[in-house]
C-alpha cells in the first residue's frame, strides 16, 4: 500500500525519472534528476524496497562510518519531490532516481506508476543517455520520444519505431502508454570515444531540452562552465593523439554535412529563442502539460479525461471511472471485443566504454560506436 504523509497537494505535477546502468551513458540523465533535486532543494518521500528489485551482487550496498557508527545503504530507487518555482510559473516535479533493476521489473514499473496516479501526475518525462558517432565538439543531439502518436504531434516529438532489446527506460515509458499516462523519453547522444562519466555537457543538453518540454527555467547553476571546462580538457587529450584527432575531425565533417540545411535555419532560431527566454526569464514555447497530455494552447493529446484539474487551486487528482467508461470501451473494441495494442516504446541502451554493454540508436545519431562487445543497433529510441 502506497503510504504519502506528508506530501503536499501538488501543482501541475510532472514525474521525471532517470536510473544507472544501461540507459546512462557517462551518467548523463541520473546526473541531470541530481541536479534538479540539488538545486531546488527535494524532500525524499519515498524509497522501493532494496531487496524486491535489486541483486547485490550485481549493485552491491556499501558501508560507511558516521560519527563513530557503521551505517549500510542499500542499492535503491528513491522519490523526491521538489517545487519549480521561477516566479512566472509555479509547478512541482516527482524525481524519480535510482539504479535500473535487477529483476521484477513489471512489478517495479507497476510500483512507480502506482505513486504517479496518487500524486496526479500529468505526465512521465524518463531521461537517457545513449553512446553514438558524435563529435564532443558539436552541441549534444538529444531525441525526444514518444510511442504516442497524438502527444508526438502535439509536442513535436518522434513517434518511436524501434525494435530490439530494451532497457528499464523503455520498459517503463510503455507501462505508462499501457496505463493512458502520457510519457516521453528524452536521449541525449554522448561521444564513445570518451564514454566515462562524468559528462556535464550531456547532462547540460538534457536539462534545456527538459526546460522546453516542461515550460519551467530550470537553474543550471555551475553547469554551464562545468560542461565549458569537459569540453576544454577532451580538446586537450584529442590534441595529445593525432589519430584521435583525425577521428574527431572525420565525425565534425560527418556531422556538419548532415545538419548543414537545418544549422541555417530551425537550429539557430531555437536556440536564440531559448536565449531570449533566459534573458527575459520565461518557460518555453511548448507550455505547460496538461491533463490532457497536451500543451496549453488549446491541443489535446493522449489520456483525454485520464485526470481532472480542480480549476480553483491549478491541483490535479486522478478521475474516478464512471459507466461512460465502459460504454466508450466497448465502442472502442468493435465487434471482436480485441483491443488494439500499444505500441512498443524500446529506449536504447548505454556502453560503459569498456565494450561489455550494448548501444541504440537515434534516427540523428547512431550508436554503433560502441568500442567493445556492443551490438550495432539502429532505429528511433523509445
Amino acid at each position: 500500500m502506497i503510504e504519502l504523509e506528508g506530501v503536499p497537494e501538488l501543482i501541475d505535477p510532472v514525474m521525471i525519472c532517470a536510473f544507472e546502468g544501461w540507459n546512462d551513458a557517462g551518467d548523463a540523465a541520473s546526473t541531470a534528476v541530481g541536479h534538479l533535486d540539488r538545486e531546488w532543494k527535494g524532500e525524499v518521500f519515498a524509497a522501493l524496497d532494496a531487496e524486491d528489485y535489486y541483486d547485490f551482487q550485481v549493485n552491491r550496498p556499501t558501508v560507511a562510518l558516521e560519527s563513530g557508527v557503521r551505517k549500510i545503504t542499500w542499492p535503491t530507487t528513491r522519490l523526491s519531490v521538489v517545487r519549480a518555482d521561477t516566479g512566472e510559473k509555479t509547478r512541482d516535479l516527482v524525481l524519480v532516481r535510482g539504479i535500473e533493476p535487477s529483476m521484477r521489473w513489471r512489478s517495479f514499473c507497476n510500483e512507480i506508476l502506482g505513486y504517479a496516479h496518487e500524486l496526479g501526475v500529468e505526465m512521465v518525462v524518463v531521461l537517457g543517455a545513449l553512446l553514438g558517432d558524435t563529435p564532443h565538439t558539436r552541441p549534444v543531439p538529444v531525441s525526444g520520444v514518444t510511442s504516442d502518436p497524438d502527444l508526438a504531434r502535439s509536442l513535436d516529438l518522434e513517434e518511436t519505431r524501434y525494435e530490439g532489446p530494451t532497457g528499464i527506460v523503455g520498459i517503463l515509458q510503455e507501462a505508462c502508454t499501457h496505463a493512458g499516462v502520457p510519457a516521453v523519453s528524452l536521449w541525449a547522444a554522448v561521444p564513445h570515444y570518451v564514454s566515462q562519466p562524468p559528462n556535464p555537457k550531456a547532462t547540460l543538453a538534457l536539462l534545456n531540452r527538459l526546460e522546453d518540454l516542461i515550460g519551467v527555467r530550470i537553474p543550471l547553476g555551475e553547469l554551464t562552465e562545468d560542461a565549458r571546462a569537459w569540453q576544454l580538457g577532451v580538446d586537450q587529450l584529442a590534441a595529445e593523439d593525432s589519430e584521435v584527432a583525425e577521428y574527431v575531425q572525420s565525425l565534425e565533417e560527418a556531422r556538419d554535412t548532415a545538419e548543414l540545411p537545418e544549422a541555417s535555419g530551425e537550429a539557430i532560431a531555437r536556440e536564440f529563442e531559448r536565449y531570449l527566454r533566459r534573458r527575459d526569464g520565461q518557460p518555453g514555447p511548448g507550455g505547460h502539460a496538461t491533463e490532457s497530455g497536451g500543451v496549453a494552447d488549446g491541443r489535446e493529446g493522449p489520456g483525454t479525461g485520464s485526470y481532472l484539474r480542480d480549476s480553483a487551486g491549478g491541483h490535479t487528482r486522478p478521475r474516478k471511472p464512471s459507466p461512460k467508461d465502459d460504454v466508450a470501451r466497448e465502442e472502442s473494441e468493435g465487434p471482436d471485443g480485441d483491443e488494439s495494442a500499444a505500441e512498443s516504446s524500446d529506449g536504447p541502451t548505454t556502453g560503459t566504454g569498456t565494450g561489455t554493454d550494448g548501444n541504440e540508436s537515434t534516427d540523428a545519431d547512431t550508436g554503433d560506436g560502441d568500442t567493445g562487445g556492443g551490438e550495432d543497433r539502429t532505429g528511433s529510441d523509445g
